[in-house]
């Protein structure tokens, strides 16, 4: 499985929140709303969820493997630091 394409949305002023990011496997399968946010240690990312009638967030899609986590923050992460010059709000496309 490959990373096809990411496109980042950069948020302006919503805290620590930087970004959402859609991302594409094999030009065939898309994951959209993975957030990219700033924390103590640095950036990471947050995969979509949705919150349960207890008020609990969980995982709509998570990968399974440290290593696919890794891959994917750190592919995620790279395409968002390409794109901080761009301005906020607009989609910028990073085919990989």
């Amino acid at each position: 499985m490959e990373i096809t394409e990411i496109r980042v949305r950069k948020v302006k002023d919503a805290g620590k929140l930087k970004a959402y990011v859609t991302i594409t496997f094999d030009s065939s399968f898309v994951v959209h709303n993975i957030k990219v946010i700033s924390g103590h240690n640095g950036d990471f990312i947050a995969m979509p969820s949705r919150q349960t009638k207890t008020g609990e967030y969980k995982d709509v899609a998570h990968p399974i493997t440290t290593e696919l986590r890794d891959a994917l923050q750190s592919s995620i992460l790279e395409a968002y630091a390409n794109a901080q010059d761009e301005p906020f709000e607009d989609e910028d496309r990073i085919d990989v």
